[in-house]
C-alpha cells in the first residue's frame, strides 16, 4: 500500500516513459532466494544466494542476458555457480547489474552476491533505512532494489529465507520465525512473493501480543511490536486486527496461513501502512491509541487501515500483480472490502456517505485535472506517483459496481474462482474480469472501459409526467483528459427510486443498466408526479446532472428512505444556498435552515448521520461547483459567505443545538464504538454552532475538562476558530499538555494553520516550520503542516499575494532533495490552477517553474510538475 524513492541523485536527466504495451515476461523466474544481513547503521553487508530458471514464456523473446535492478549498492563480490564473476563478466550501471547470456550457464543457475548499503544516510525511507534507531524496510514499488541486486518486479516471485545478525534485540522478517540465538533470528516464508512485500524490522521493541483461532482451528500467533512505552496504547489496533480476521473468513472464506502475524509501528514511514506478507509495518498513528491521545476519528481509521493490510493478504499477497499498471487490481479490490469491512463494524449509510465524499475531494478532483489518468494507466515514468486516489478510491467503486451488476451471489462465486484460479500468481485485469464472465456468463468488455479511461462521467437525467406516465431520459457523457479527447460510452448500474410528495415509495430501488449514450425509461399507473431518486446509495462514481427544484430535494431531505441520497438532496441544497450567497449576495434561504433544523432534531435518525447533514460543503468542493458554473471561484468570498452560512444557521438553531449539547453527553465514559462517536460527533457539531453564537466559554469548559481527545480536540478547534486571546490561550495549554507526544503534536500543528485568518496562513505556517518540534524530515510533521495550508485552509493558500504558493514550492523543492516521495505528493495542491483567476493562475506557474529549474530534481517530482505545467500551457 505504500513506497518512496531514495534521493536526487538516483534521478535522470531524461526520465523514461514506461508502457503498458511493453510488457514483456522475465528472462528468469527464481525458485528460492536466501539472504543474510549483517546489520550495521553506515555499513550493512547482505548477502544473497538466489536460485534461477529460465522462464519459458519468455525464450525467444529476450537476449537470456540476466539484468538484476540495484540502485545505491556497493557490490563487494558476485559469482554464479560458485565462480566469482570478474569486472569483465558482466555490466553495472547506476541502475542494474547486467550479466550477458554467453557468460551464463544452460538451464538454472545459482547467483550469490555480497553488496554493502547504507540505511542511516537513507532519508528517503525507501529500501532500507532507520527511523530513530529502528532499522525498517518500505520495498513496495520498486525499494528492493535499494537493498540488494534482484528483478525487482512483481511477477517475479519466490519462497525466501532470511538470516539477519545484529545487536538489535527483536529481529524480524516475513512468514514463520526459524532459528533464533544470541545476536541473530532466521525466518522463513514459505509462501513465494514479489520483492515489494520483503519486510525487515530491527530494534528496540515491545511485543503487544495475543492468539487467534482460525476457523479450521490453527493458533495463530499475534504482535504488535512498538517502542519502549507505547505498549498501552496497542489494545485497539489489536481488536480490530482479529475482528478483521474473523470478518475475512465469515465473507470472503479467507483463512490466514501463516503461524503468526506481526504488525510494527514505526514512526518515520511515507504512506498509511504496508501489507509485508506476515508483517505488516504501520506509520504509528494507524496504530497507537488511547481515549486521552486518539479521536474517534483516528479509531476509525485504525480500524480501517489494519483490516485493509490485514486483507491483503488473500488480494494482494497470495494473488498479486503482473506489473504495477495492474496496482488497482490489488489496491481497489482491497480498499472495497475494507470498506465493507467498515460499514458491517459501524453505520452503513455513514460509512458510504463518507466513502463518497473521499471520493469527491480526492478522486474527482483528480479527474478534472492536469492529474487525471485512467484507472490502469497506459504509461508512466515514476510508478510511486500512480498511488492515486485513482487507483484506490475509484478502483474500488469498480468492484462496487461490478457487484451490484452481477448480484451479490454471483459476485461471491467470481471471487472463490478467483482465489481457486489465480493462487500464487500475479494477475492482470483481464484475469480479474474473466473470472466473473465465467461465472455469469456476461460479456465484460464494455466494462473493461472503466479501467481505460480516464474522466468522470456525467449522468443527465430529464424527466417528462403526464397522466400517470413518467418517460425518463438518461444520458452519460465524459469530457475529454489529457491524452484521451473521445470517450466510449460507459456501462454502470444507475438506482432509482420513485417517491411521492409526501416521501412515500410509488416504486421500490430498481437498477437500470445504463450501457448506450442515452436511454429511456417508462413508467405507467403512477398516482402523481414522482419526486425522482436518482443514483441511490451512489451506485456508480459518476456527476448526477438534474433539474430538481428546491421542493422536490427538500422532500428527498425530509423523506428518501434512501440515506445516501437522503443526505445528498441536503448537500445539493446547501451548495445552492452557498453558490448563490458568493455570487449574488443573497442572504441565506430560510427554508434550507428549516429543512435542516428538522432533520438534526430528529431523535430517530443516526447521530452521525445527522451531523453529515449538518456540516456544510468544504470550501475546495465550493471552489469546483462554482467552476463548474462557469463562474471563476474567489477563495476569499467562498471562506467568508461559508462562515455567514455556519453562523445564520448556529444562530437559528441554538436552542436545538443547546439540547443536544446537554443531553448527548456521555455519561458512561469513552467509547471508540460507532454508537458512542456518533454522539460525540453530534454533540461537537453543537459546540462549535453554540461557540459561535454565545461565545467560548462553553469550548474552554470542555476544553478544560475533558477525558478524552475527540472532546478536548473538537473544543479546542471552536477556540481556535473563535481567535483571540482565548486561542493563544488554548494553544500554549495544549502544547504544555502534549508536547511529549509525536502523534498529537501532529494535530496541534496542522490545526493552528486550519484555523488561522486567510491572509495570516501562510505566515502562521512558516512561523510553525521554525518551531523547535517541526522536524520535517519526518513525514507525518511535514504533512501536518503543508495539509494545514492547502488542504485544510484553501483560502489561506490561495490567498491573493501568492505567499502560500512559495511556501508550498519553497518546501517542496527542499524536501524533494531528501524524500521525493512525500514531497511529490504534496506538489497535488497545485492540480485546480485551472479553476482561478488570470492572476493566481501566473503565480502557481511561477511556483511551479521555479520547482521545475531547480537543478538535480527527483523522477518523482519531475513527472508531477511536468504533467501540471503540461494542462497549465495547454489551457
Amino acid at each position: 500500500m505504500s513506497v518512496l524513492p531514495l534521493d536526487a541523485t538516483s534521478a535522470t536527466a531524461t526520465p523514461r516513459t514506461i508502457w503498458l504495451s511493453d510488457y514483456t515476461p522475465p528472462e528468469y523466474l527464481i525458485d528460492h532466494v536466501h539472504l543474510t544481513f549483517r546489520l550495521a547503521p553506515k555499513a550493512t553487508r547482505v548477502i544473497s544466494r538466489i536460485t534461477f530458471r529460465p522462464n519459458p514464456e519468455a525464450q525467444g523473446l529476450g537476449e537470456g542476458a540476466l539484468v538484476l535492478d540495484g540502485e545505491d549498492l556497493r557490490l563487494i563480490w558476485a559469482k554464479i555457480d560458485g565462480t566469482a564473476l570478474g569486472e569483465a563478466d558482466y555490466r553495472l550501471s547506476e541502475a542494474a547489474l547486467t550479466v550477458p547470456a554467453a557468460r551464463l550457464p544452460e538451464g538454472g543457475f545459482v547467483w550469490e552476491a555480497e553488496v554493502e548499503i547504507a540505511p542511516q544516510d537513507n532519508t528517503a525511507l525507501e529500501g532500507l533505512y532507520m527511523s530513530k534507531g529502528m532499522y525498517c524496510t518500505q520495498c513496495e514499488a520498486e525499494g528492493f532494489r535499494k537493498i540488494t541486486y534482484y528483478p525487482d518486479r512483481p511477477d517475479v516471485m519466490a519462497p525466501f529465507d532470511v538470516r539477519i545478525e545484529g545487536d538489535a534485540p527483536i529481529l524480524l522478517s516475513n512468514g514463520n520465525r526459524g532459528e533464533t540465538g544470541a545476536g541473530y533470528a532466521e525466518w522463513h516464508d514459505p509462501w513465494p512473493k514479489p520483492t515489494y512485500l520483503f519486510a525487515l524490522v530491527a530494534g528496540d521493541l515491545r511485543a503487544y501480543s495475543d492468539q487467534f483461532t482460525t476457523a479450521s482451528g490453527r493458533e495463530v500467533d499475534l504482535n504488535i511490536y512498538v517502542r519502549p512505552g507505547d505498549e498501552g496504547y496497542c489494545a485497539y489496533a489489536m481488536d480490530a486486527l482479529k475482528r478483521s480476521m474473523i470478518w475475512d473468513e465469515q465473507v470472503y472464506g479467507r483463512e490466514y496461513d501463516l503461524d503468526l502475524f506481526n504488525i510494527v509501528a514505526v514512526d518515520d514511514f511515507n504512506m498509511g501502512a504496508m501489507e509485508n506478507k506476515g508483517l505488516n509495518i504501520f506509520n504509528s498513528k494507524y496504530v497507537l491509541a488511547s481515549p486521552e491521545t486518539a479521536t474517534d476519528q483516528d479509531y476509525a481509521f485504525i480500524e480501517r487501515i489494519i483490516a485493509h493490510e490485514y486483507f491483503h493478504n488473500w488480494t494482494g499477497n497470495r494473488i498479486t500483480c503482473r506489473d504495477w499498471f495492474q496496482l488497482c487490481l490489488k489496491e481497489g479490490l482491497t480498499v472495497f472490502r475494507d470498506q465493507q469491512f467498515s460499514a458491517d463494524a459501524r453505520s452503513a449509510p455513514v460509512q458510504r456517505i463518507g466513502d463518497v465524499l473521499n471520493l469527491r475531494a480526492r478522486q474527482f478532483r483528480e479527474d478534472a485535472g492536469p492529474l487525471a489518468h485512467p484507472v490502469r494507466p497506459a504509461s508512466f515514468v515514476e510508478i510511486n506517483n500512480f498511488y492515486t486516489a485513482t487507483v484506490y478510491e475509484k478502483g474500488a467503486e469498480l468492484i462496487r459496481m461490478l457487484r451490484l451488476l452481477v448480484g451479490e451471489g454471483a459476485y461471491r462465486a467470481a471471487l472463490d474462482l478467483y482465489f481457486d484460479r489465480h493462487d500464487g500468481q500475479a494477475c492482470t485485469i483481464e484475469d480479474w474480469l474473466q473470472v466473473f464472465e465465467d461465472t455469469t456468463l456476461r460479456d465484460l468488455s464494455q466494462f473493461k472501459r472503466w479501467y481505460e479511461q480516464a474522466g468522470t462521467p456525467r449522468l443527465t437525467v430529464t424527466s417528462t409526467y403526464q397522466d400517470g406516465r413518467l418517460v425518463l431520459k438518461l444520458a452519460q457523457r465524459t469530457d475529454p483528459t489529457p491524452n484521451q479527447p473521445l470517450k466510449e460510452p460507459l456501462l454502470f448500474p444507475v438506482a432509482l427510486g420513485l417517491l411521492g410528495q409526501d416521501g412515500r415509495e410509488l416504486r421500490p430501488t430498481q437498477i437500470v443498466e445504463m450501457a448506450d449514450p442515452e436511454m429511456e425509461l417508462v413508467f405507467d399507473d403512477l398516482p402523481e408526479a414522482p419526486v425522482l431518486s436518482v443514483l441511490r446509495e451512489f451506485s456508480a462514481p459518476v456527476i448526477l446532472e438534474i433539474e430538481q427544484d428546491f421542493a422536490a430535494r427538500a422532500t428527498l431531505f425530509a423523506h428518501d428512505t434512501d440515506p445516501f441520497n437522503r443526505w445528498e438532496a441536503g448537500r445539493s441544497l446547501s451548495r445552492e444556498v452557498l453558490c448563490a450567497m458568493i455570487t449574488d449576495g443573497t442572504a441565506p434561504n430560510p427554508d434550507y435552515i428549516s429543512a435542516l433544523a428538522a432533520v438534526v432534531q430528529d431523535d430517530t435518525l443516526d447521530h452521525e448521520f445527522r451531523a453529515l447533514c449538518a456540516s456544510l460543503p468544504s470550501e475546495d468542493a465550493l471552489a469546483n461547483d462554482l467552476a463548474e458554473a462557469g463562474v471563476v471561484p474567489d477563495p476569499s468570498s467562498i471562506h467568508e459567505k461559508r462562515r455567514a452560512l455556519e453562523q445564520s444557521i448556529a444562530a437559528a438553531l441554538a436552542p436545538i443545538y443547546t439540547r443536544l449539547f446537554e443531553t448527548l453527553t456521555d455519561k458512561d465514559g469513552y467509547s471508540p464504538d460507532a454508537a458512542s462517536a456518533g454522539r460525540s460527533s453530534l454533540r461537537n457539531v453543537a459546540l462549535r454552532a453554540l461557540t459561535r453564537v454565545h461565545g467560548p466559554e462553553l469550548a474552554q469548559t470542555q476544553f478544560e475538562t475533558a477525558t478524552n481527545m475527540t472532546d478536548q480536540l473538537a473544543a479546542f478547534g471552536a477556540l481556535l476558530d473563535h481567535g483571540g486571546d482565548v486561542a493563544q490561550q488554548a494553544s500554549m495549554a495544549f502544547y504544555d499538555q502534549w508536547h511529549e507526544n509525536r502523534i498529537v503534536m501532529d494535530k496541534w500543528f496542522m490545526l493552528q494553520i486550519a484555523h488561522a485568518a486567510p491572509d495570516e496562513a501562510a505566515q502562521v505556517a512558516h512561523r510553525l516550520t521554525e518551531h523547535a518540534d517541526f522536524d520535517w524530515k519526518n513525514p507525518n510533521r511535514f504533512r501536518a503542516v503543508i495539509a494545514g495550508l492547502t488542504s485544510a485552509n484553501p483560502a489561506g493558500f490561495h490567498a491573493p499575494s501568492g505567499a502560500g504558493y512559495q511556501f508550498l514550492a519553497d518546501w517542496l523543492i527542499r524536501m524533494d532533495g531528501k524524500n521525493p516521495q512525500t514531497a511529490a505528493r504534496m506538489s497535488t495542491a497545485f492540480e485546480t490552477w485551472a479553476r482561478y483567476d488570470v492572476d493566481r493562475q501566473a503565480l502557481i506557474q511561477e511556483a511551479l517553474k521555479r520547482i521545475s529549474d531547480t537543478p538535480n530534481l527527483s523522477r518523482d517530482m519531475s513527472e508531477m510538475v511536468a504533467r501540471m505545467r503540461a494542462g497549465y500551457q495547454g489551457a
